[in-house]
C-alpha cells in the first residue's frame, strides 16, 4: 500500500509540474528522467511482492507511464533521453564482457559453443520454416514470389533467434544468481550475441540476392553491417588495452571510469560507426583478461548497476505500443511459442552433446528467451533496407521482441530458482563463503 501512494503522488506531482515548465525543455527532460526512474523503481519493488523480477516491473512502468498509455513520459522525452539510454546499454554491455572471463571461456570455451552453435541452428530452422509456411496468412508476403518470401524469412529468422545480454545480465545482478546455469546461460548469450551479428551480415547478403531492394543505393549496406562487426571488435579490443593500462598505471575513481568507458565508448562507436554493444562486450572481455585489477572494475560497476538497470528498461517499456502490437499477437504468438520450444530442443541436444549438467540441459533455455537492443536494432536495419516490406516485417519483430521482453525475464528468473542458485536458495555457508571470498 505504501508503495502504491508513493507511485500516486509522484504521478499526482507530475501532473501539477509539467504544465509549468513547458519553456523549458531541458528541466523537462530531467524532471521526466527523476519521475521515471523513481516510478519504475518502485513498481519493480511492487513486482517483487507477486514473485516477479524487477526488470518486469521496469517494463511494466515504461509502458502505463510512457506515450501509448498515460502519457506522462511523451515520444519528444524518450528522443532527449536517448542519450541516457544509450549510456545505459554501453555500461551494461561492458559488464557482461567483464564477466566472460577468459579461465571460464578456456576451460569451458568448446562446450559453450556446441550448447550455443545447436540451439541457434533449431531455432534458425523453425523459426524460418514457420514463417514460410504462413506466410500466406501475413498481409505483406500473400502475394510476394517466392524469392521475397525465403528472403524475409531468413532475415526474421536471423533476427528472432537473438538473445539479451542486457535482460541476462540485469537478473543475475538482482538475483545475485550463481551456479552452473547462471554461467552457462550467460556464457551462451554472449557468445550467441557475437556469432547472431556474424549470421545477419551474411544472411542479408543472400536476401539481397533473391530479393534486390527498390533503392539500388541500399546495397552499399552489406559492407557496413560486417564493418560494423569487425571494426566493433577491433575497436573494442583497443578499447579493453587501454582502460587495463589504466587500471595498471593510474586504477583510481574507478567508478568514474566506469562512466567514462560508457560516455566515450558511445562516443567512438558513432564517431567509427561500429556496433555498440559487440565493441563494449570485447572491451569488457579484454579488460578483464589481460588486468589483473579487471574483477575490481567489475565490483565497482556492479554498485551502479541497479539505476542503469531501472532506466533502460523504463525506457524500452515507454516505447512498447501496445495498441499497434494487438492486431499483430495472432502471428506472434505462434512464433513465440515454436521459437520458444526451439530453444528447448536445441539447448537439450546441445546440451548432451557438450555433456552439461542434468540441470544446464532443463533450464538453460529459459535464460535465452528474453529479447532487447540488439534484436531492435537489426529490425531496424531491415526496415531501412526494404523501405515499406522492410517497415512491415520491422513491426512483426518488434511484436515478438516485446513478447520475448516481457516474458523471458519471468522465466529466466524461474529456472534460476528451481535449479536452486538464487542467492535465496543457497545455503547460508555457501552465500558466506562468496561474502568472504569477494
Amino acid at each position: 500500500m505504501r508503495r502504491l501512494l508513493i507511485l500516486a503522488l509522484l504521478l499526482g506531482g507530475m501532473s501539477l509540474i509539467l504544465p509549468l515548465g513547458t519553456e523549458g525543455h531541458g528541466a523537462r527532460t530531467l524532471l521526466i528522467f527523476g519521475f521515471l526512474i523513481l516510478a519504475a523503481y518502485t513498481v519493480g519493488e511492487l513486482a517483487t511482492g507477486i514473485r516477479l523480477p524487477k526488470i518486469v516491473g521496469y517494463l511494466v512502468a515504461g509502458v502505463l507511464f510512457g506515450p501509448y498509455a498515460l502519457g506522462t513520459v511523451t515520444e519528444a522525452g524518450i528522443e532527449q533521453l536517448d542519450m541516457v539510454s544509450q549510456l545505459a546499454i554501453a555500461l551494461i554491455a561492458f559488464l557482461a564482457g567483464a564477466e566472460l572471463q577468459w579461465a571460464e571461456v578456456r576451460d569451458r570455451g568448446v562446450a559453450l559453443l556446441k550448447i550455443m552453435s545447436v540451439e541457434l541452428l533449431f531455432a534458425f530452422v523453425a523459426i524460418g520454416t514457420l514463417l514460410y509456411s504462413l506466410h500466406g496468412f501475413i498481409p505483406f508476403l500473400r502475394d510476394a514470389d517466392g524469392g521475397t518470401v525465403l528472403a524475409f524469412s531468413l532475415l526474421f529468422a536471423s533476427i528472432a533467434i537473438v538473445h539479451s545480454p542486457a535482460v541476462t545480465m540485469a537478473l543475475l545482478t538482482e538475483t545475485d544468481a550463481k551456479g552452473p546455469v547462471a554461467r552457462t546461460t550467460l556464457g551462451v548469450v554472449l557468445l550467441a550475441d557475437v556469432a547472431v551479428v556474424l549470421l545477419f551480415s551474411a544472411v542479408l547478403a543472400v536476401a539481397r540476392a533473391l530479393a534486390p531492394p527498390a533503392d539500388a543505393g541500399a546495397a552499399a549496406s552489406v559492407g557496413t553491417v560486417v564493418w560494423e562487426i569487425t571494426g566493433a571488435i577491433l575497436v573494442g579490443a583497443l578499447t579493453g588495452v587501454a582502460v587495463a593500462a589504466y587500471l595498471r598505471f593510474v586504477g583510481k575513481e574507478l567508478m568514474l571510469l566506469a562512466i567514462l568507458v560508457a560516455f566515450f565508448g558511445v562516443g567512438i562507436a558513432r564517431i567509427a560507426h561500429v556496433e555498440l554493444l559487440l565493441m563494449l562486450l570485447v572491451a569488457g572481455f579484454v579488460t578483464e583478461s589481460i588486468s589483473e585489477r579487471g574483477e575490481e572494475l567489475r565490483h565497482a560497476m556492479g554498485r551502479s548497476a541497479a539505476p542503469i538497470f531501472v532506466i533502460f528498461f523504463a525506457l524500452s517499456g515507454a516505447k512498447i505500443d501496445l495498441v499497434s502490437m494487438a492486431p499483430l499477437l495472432p502471428l506472434v504468438l505462434p512464433i513465440a511459442i515454436v521459437r520458444a520450444g526451439a530453444l528447448w530442443a536445441g539447448t537439450h541436444v546441445g546440451g548432451r552433446w557438450a555433456g552439461a549438467q542434468p540441470q544446464e540441459q532443463r533450464y538453460v533455455w529459459m535464460g535465452l528467451v528474453s529479447q532487447a537492443g540488439v534484436a531492435i536494432g537489426l529490425a531496424a536495419i531491415v526496415g531501412q533496407a526494404y523501405g515499406e516490406l522492410g517497415g512491415y516485417l520491422r513491426s512483426l519483430l518488434l511484436g515478438l521482441i516485446a513478447v520475448n521482453e516481457t516474458v523471458g525475464p519471468i522465466l529466466f528468473r524461474r529456472a534460476l530458482d528451481a535449479s536452486g542458485e538464487l542467492a535465496t536458495a543457497r545455503p547460508e555457508a555457501a552465500q558466506a563463503s562468496e561474502r568472504v571470498t569477494a
